[in-house]
């Protein structure tokens, strides 16, 4: 059974971005330390069109599939990337659009969450990365195996929150904690059973 796991970004007051979804707060701490990190750990999250830039040319390490909601990927769109993890399968959960932008990246319209299941059911393969957004993880909250939560040292007040979902208890186990320089911190957990 492959897992899904929600890595994503926050604020210390667990916001993934402004009411709008922007969080081009949080780039103003990824610095060379931070960044050499998250290249070497989780390198199959780097854009593809960045990855040679980068200099990262090594195999993916967590992941072979990517997930998320059309806002998510509307930020590809807009720049002109039509599949911005190229190197991954994508796939799109939305409503909205009727077909796909890329052949790399297969629609999501209806029934998410056995859509999901079934991805978790392949045999083999590296895991899935629910890469955002709120309202996916919200839809997608009990199916999800692990959270890497990447805190930044910022306090919204007010925003998207990291999952669109109401009300209920969910346990999870703290795995490990990363912190940097920069006042970011990592934090890994695995959804108990």
């Amino acid at each position: 059974m492959r897992k899904l796991t929600y890595y994503i970004a926050c604020s210390i007051d667990g916001f993934i971005g402004d009411p709008q979804g922007d969080a081009s707060s949080m780039y103003a701490f990824v610095n060379e330390e931070y960044m050499a990190w998250m290249n070497a750990e989780y390198p199959e999250t780097v854009p593809t069109q960045m990855r040679e830039a980068l200099g990262i040319d090594s195999d993916n390490k967590h992941f072979d599939t990517v997930i998320q909601g059309l806002g998510s990927y509307r930020i590809g769109l807009d720049a002109g990337l039509t599949s911005p993890y190229g190197h991954l399968r994508e796939y799109v959960a939305t409503r909205s659009l009727a077909e796909s932008p890329d052949p790399n990246v297969e629609l999501i319209a209806d029934d998410l969450v056995g859509r999901i299941r079934e991805l978790k059911a392949e045999e083999g393969g590296l895991g899935i990365w629910l890469c955002g957004g709120s309202t996916v993880a919200g839809e997608l909250v009990d199916e999800i195996d692990e959270l890497v939560i990447k805190t930044y040292p910022q306090v919204y007040g007010s925003g998207m929150p990291m999952f669109g979902a109401g009300f209920e208890p969910r346990d999870f186990e703290l795995g490990s904690v990363r912190t940097f320089d920069n006042g970011v911190l990592v934090r890994t957990y695995t959804r108990k059973r």
